[in-house]
């Protein structure tokens, strides 16, 4: 099911954090009735919103009693079976971004279903053009780690890869799909010239990067902030600004 454009929706749901922080971001507040516990920015607009459980949690009860009639979604964040309940009652956009260019087209999307195409097509100009101050390719590779015990990372058609490939990397498991389990060989294997241990979902800290470090001592290890890498939303307009700062770090610009 999908929303009517032309009467814009008076209650929304958000089931993903990083599409609750683009409604913000269109100028949507007291529109937004629920949110998921993840859905954490604007911090100081989600505090006070009701919450709806876990991405792949969600409490369906207390979504019925707040009675929606939008709810905003996506494929790989929360769960088939849920969402097809969901379906039964409610417009519900389930959303599916794998690529830059999918979050971008979901932008524009999400800002008609709610009533702000204008603001959403001028969020969508304003995200391209800093991406083109992002400066030439690198043929640096990076090992992207999303997960540690097993490690994990990412791997091609994810938004991270594409993230990675908008940056100027090159994906060090760019032959292998999704989020794959790697061993300590795979990394030695693939000899990385960087590492890069993102803050989410595994909260990766300065002690894992010493673990790291020790089974490929060739590679350059560094933190990186998972949100700005994996958030497909308004998010996106701090990202030139962040890779440039990341760049100058490992000394690549």
């Amino acid at each position: 099911m999908q929303g009517n454009a032309k009467i814009p929706p008076r209650r929304i749901i958000s089931v993903v954090p990083s599409q609750t922080e683009l409604l913000f971001e269109l100028g949507l507040e007291a529109e937004i009735v629920g949110i998921t516990k993840f859905c954490v920015h604007p911090a100081e607009k989600v505090k006070n919103k009701p919450k709806v459980g876990g991405t792949k949690t969600l409490h369906l009860a207390e979504i019925h009693r707040l009675k929606p009639d939008f709810i905003l979604a996506n494929k790989e964040e929360n769960t088939r079976e849920q969402i097809e309940e969901l379906q039964r009652f409610y417009p519900v956009l389930v959303t599916d971004v794998n690529t830059v260019s999918d979050a971008l087209a979901m932008i524009r999307d999400v800002g008609e279903r709610v009533g702000k195409a204008q603001k959403g097509a001028a969020l969508v100009k304003k995200i391209e053009e800093s991406f083109y101050k992002n400066g030439a390719a690198s043929a640096h590779t990076v090992a992207y780690f999303i997960w540690r015990k097993p490690y994990r990372v990412a791997a091609r058609q994810t938004f991270i890869h594409s993230m990675l490939e908008m940056a100027g990397f090159q994906n060090a498991f760019g032959n292998l799909t999704r989020y794959p389990e790697v061993t300590e060989t795979d990394l030695q294997t693939a000899r990385p010239d960087l590492i890069f241990l993102s803050s989410e979902p595994y909260p990766f800290s300065e002690k894992h990067r010493h673990e790291l470090q020790e089974i490929c001592p060739s590679a350059r290890v560094v933190l990186v902030d998972g949100e700005l890498f994996s958030w497909y939303g308004s998010r996106l307009l701090k990202v030139a600004d962040y890779l440039k700062e990341l760049k100058q770090k490992l000394g690549l610009q």
